[in-house]
């Protein structure tokens, strides 16, 4: 895990930081291979330069966001608003962080990506990659 990212997790208040921790966690054991930064003031990870997953603090708690989320067909992950293909989950305690959802989400990140790294230069169009 980058500093940047554990300043950014140690910013939040004891149970945030503790849920923002395992998900960090979760995240590079799944995605080794995965680019990991502060982009846009959250954590992220990225494949090959496409965001993946990060997630983000809110009033309702951490917000985990998948970039390709609504692609995965998974009941407990909630789209987004608008045109993308963006679906999260919240969390607000570390004891709802279920560690095999977790996992199938982030392999089914790899397997299924949109194209979001190309976005601007299509003109807000998504195309899949895989």
């Amino acid at each position: 895990m980058t500093t940047s990212i554990e300043q950014y997790n140690n910013y939040q208040s004891p149970e945030e930081q503790k849920i923002c921790q395992q998900l960090a966690e979760i995240i590079h054991q799944n995605l080794p291979e995965a680019e990991s930064k502060i982009w846009h003031a959250h954590p992220v990870w990225f494949l090959d330069g496409n965001p993946i997953v990060g997630y983000s603090k809110l009033k309702s708690g951490i917000r985990l966001l998948f970039w390709s989320g609504v692609s995965f067909e998974e009941k407990d992950l909630q789209p987004g608003t608008g045109k993308f293909k963006d679906a999260s989950i919240n969390f607000t305690t570390i004891q709802q962080i279920n560690q095999s959802d977790l996992n199938r989400w982030l392999q089914k990140s790899k397997d299924i990506q949109w194209d979001y790294k190309n976005i601007v230069k299509r003109k807000g169009v998504l195309e899949r990659l895989k």
